[in-house]
């Protein structure tokens, strides 16, 4: 996030409207992490330097001040002060200069502009906005002091209020959006759903009402540095509490849309609360049909690519194994501390024929549920989320069979000890005749019959015991359930074929005696092993693929690689090259040729698609229709996503006639800064319409730390003149913040004139 100096300095060169300055103030005197005494030091300084208008002076030193205000509660929970700044009158139209005293009440501050609510404003003289909790596709989520609950001494008098952002606000349905949003949690009325109360407004602010929640979101955990993932029974609570929700969900009809762990809250209180049915969509509720025709939540185009099915991204209609899909890529990632598809989309994912690893923490069972659930086709995912946690949930499982398991404790046991004597002789077989000579000759026979019945309930044991269907995964030896059977046999036949031997005539019995005419084979020579392969070894040889910018991912012996070549060079000589590097055994592409004349925009910007995929896939592009084939008169729509940390959006469409076209910013788009993780939609208004010269052209979004310039560009320039602009600077952004914090990502798309 930019610093107060930046927001002010940006404003005073009018890269921001006083609304967009006003809006981007809170989050900044938040994230900024001084002192008001600081602040204010910082204030003064650029208001010095360059003075801002009176009034507006006044607001941000308003905002300043209400930084000061503490958590206010009664019945002596929570105590705290809420802090009164007086200012001079200031005379209506003043003149603006250095120096000026304060001028100005705060009660008429920014007048007609103050339409943007912050830290310390009240909503409707009733809820007192003290600290800002989160910033959304939809809105900004405040923790607020209810002063009607206060007034009754309620011991808790907090509350949660989103209040809608200031595009999304522009929407003309954003009332209607927080009115079903209020009316789909009074119908979600559910333990693990948070609580919605209702939906008002304040003159031109519209805010949404709910439960106060302490504690932290479910991706917050999974960003701690270091974590690693946390072992099954402990990750069991937090799965089964996020399936209750979605399970309450969709029985009701409803699919929640952009589940992701950003909106899977973990309360202090140890509880699992699913937060933000914003943009839940009816699948199966006929008296919500109605709905569609005034408001249709899926036109928000929210969605998180990473955790967003196929068919999602396809933009198909809502199902719950959508949902389904997105609970899978949490509950493996809860488990891992990774993403189970290195957060590709599903799309790209499954273009690459990317597959999950088997956690070593899940038994057979538990991962045959959850690659169900992660399965990139609905038709063979997991139908239901009653279902998943059914299949998932061993301990659940267990309990369920308690009465059964002890009705067989007997036999159990028997088995057990069976099973652990079969693992005992394959782990240390030299001390099999030891065993024999402590059970001694008259117990004999009865072990004849436990070792010929432990492998026939070894595999049952396993799964008993919560092993993955293997008998040898209980001893960790790498033989498997049929070499333990074999060896179970031999044993059982040697003591067979002499039971009034002596444990030490068994064990001579059971290896060639010095007599025995058949020869030994040679020892086998230990094979060569094959050379690992790596990243390292295989990025030389990307790098000298002229006019490309190509990402690959390592798999044991797999190669996979994605991007752009050139037609000149071709996909088939990429693979034979590949082919034939040292480890590889198989190599997947999923690269697109390019034509020539997009080489210098890859190699102006192939870096930093590189550094983008690299990352883990950190912001995305999507064109639709996917595929990006356009017709004469079609819209050009594309869906964007943004990283994890607060970015610039920079989104440009390289035309076939080498003209660049400034798609944002722009003069239709000027606020370019975005949130973490902010997905949007650009061009559903129409704004870009496709027309000649046609054939094959790209989009590309560049993602920033900073502004990318200084003063706006024309809307369309020359691609020669802006790719020379923009090497500068990135070079100077690189300088400054590093090269991984700039990311780009492609989209191709072929244009065609219009059928006759």
């Amino acid at each position: 996030m930019a610093s107060l100096a930046r927001v002010i300095h940006d404003f005073q060169n009018g890269e921001l409207s006083r609304d967009e300055f006003v809006a981007q103030l809170d989050s900044t005197l938040v994230t900024e992490r001084l002192g008001p005494a600081q602040l204010l030091e910082m204030l003064g300084a650029a208001h010095r330097k360059a003075p801002l208008p009176e009034d507006l002076y006044i607001e941000v030193r308003r905002r300043i001040e209400q930084l000061r205000v503490s958590n206010v509660a009664a019945g002596g929970e929570e105590t705290g002060i809420q802090t009164t700044v007086e200012f001079p009158s200031v005379v209506p139209g003043a003149k603006e200069r250095a120096g000026a005293p304060a001028s100005a009440s705060s009660s008429s501050s920014i007048g007609a502009h103050d339409q943007i609510k912050g830290i310390g404003d009240t909503l409707n003289n009733r809820f007192v906005l003290e600290e800002c909790l989160g910033v959304g596709g939809m809105g900004t989520v405040y923790k607020a002091l209810d002063l009607r609950k206060l007034e009754a001494s309620d011991r808790k008098p907090y509350l949660a209020i989103k209040v809608l952002n200031l595009q999304f606000r522009g929407n003309p349905n954003s009332l209607v959006a927080l009115q079903r949003e209020a009316r789909k949690a009074q119908v979600l009325a559910h333990r693990n759903i948070i609580t919605v109360y209702d939906f008002d407004r304040d003159g031109p602010i519209v805010y949404l009402t709910m439960e106060y929640l302490s504690g932290k979101p479910l991706s917050q955990l999974l960003r701690t540095p270091g974590y690693q993932g946390m072992p099954v029974r402990a990750a069991l609570p937090i799965v089964r509490g996020m399936c209750s929700a979605l399970a309450y969900a969709h029985e009701r009809g409803f699919v929640h849309c952009d589940f992701k762990p950003a909106n899977v809250f973990l309360t202090t209180n140890a509880e699992v609360k699913v937060i933000d049915f914003g943009i839940a969509r009816v699948f199966q509720r006929p008296e919500e049909e109605s709905d569609a025709t005034v408001f249709d939540p899926g036109s928000l185009g929210a969605l998180t690519p990473a955790y967003a099915s196929p068919e999602m991204i396809e933009h198909r209609e809502p199902d719950p194994r959508d949902d389904i899909y997105a609970l899978g890529c949490i509950t493996y990632e809860l488990l891992t501390g990774h993403h189970p598809f290195d957060r590709l989309s599903a799309t790209q994912a499954r273009n690459a024929d990317f597959k999950p690893q088997r956690p070593s923490s899940l038994n057979a069972r538990q991962w045959r549920a959850l690659r169900a659930a992660l399965s990139f086709d609905r038709a063979t995912r997991m139908p239901s989320v009653a279902r998943f946690i059914a299949e998932f949930d061993n301990e659940a499982r267990a309990e369920k069979s308690g009465t059964l398991a002890k009705a067989g404790l007997a036999g159990f046991a028997v088995i057990c000890s069976a099973a652990v004597g079969v693992f005992a002789w394959r782990a240390a077989p030299g001390r099999h005749g030891e065993a024999q000579v402590a059970a001694g000759a008259s117990q004999q026979r009865a072990g004849e019959v436990t070792a010929s019945s432990s492998v026939q309930g070894s595999e049952t044991v396993a799964a008993l015991a919560g092993g993955s269907g293997n008998a040898a995964s209980l001893s960790g030896a790498p033989t498997n359930a049929r070499t333990a059977s074999a060896a179970a046999t031999s044993t059982t036949t040697a003591t067979a074929t002499t039971p009034s031997a002596s444990p030490t005539t068994a064990t001579t019995t059971s290896a060639p005696s010095s007599n025995s005419p058949v020869a030994l084979a040679p020892p086998t020579p230990p094979a060569t092993p094959k050379p690992a392969l790596t990243l390292a070894a295989v990025t030389p040889t990307l790098a000298q693929v002229p006019c490309s910018a190509l990402s690959a991912a390592t798999q044991d012996h797999t190669l996979t690689v994605r991007g752009y070549v050139s037609q000149r060079y071709g996909v088939a000589r990429l693979k034979d090259d590949l082919s034939a590097l040292p480890g590889v055994d198989a190599v997947k592409l999923d690269v697109e040729p390019t034509a020539d004349d997009k080489c210098a925009t890859l190699k102006a910007l192939a870096p930093y698609w590189v550094q983008n995929w690299q990352a883990g896939h950190v912001a995305g592009l999507q064109v639709r229709p996917p595929g990006g084939r356009l017709s004469e008169g079609d819209s050009l729509v594309v869906d964007v996503s943004t990283p994890g940390y607060d970015s610039y959006v920079n989104l440009d469409y390289y035309q076939l006639d080498g003209n660049v076209v400034h798609m944002v910013p722009s003069p239709r788009a000027k606020d370019n800064q975005a949130p973490p993780h902010y997905s949007a939609t650009v061009g559903s208004a129409g704004d870009w319409v496709i027309s000649k010269p046609f054939g094959s052209e790209m989009v590309v979004l560049l993602i920033t730390p900073a502004p990318l310039f200084d003063k706006p560009r024309p809307e369309a320039e020359p691609r020669a003149d802006y790719l020379r602009a923009l090497d500068t600077r990135l070079t100077q952004i690189t300088a400054k913040y590093g090269r991984e914090r700039i990311v780009a990502d492609f989209a191709p798309i072929t244009t065609k004139p219009h059928a006759p």
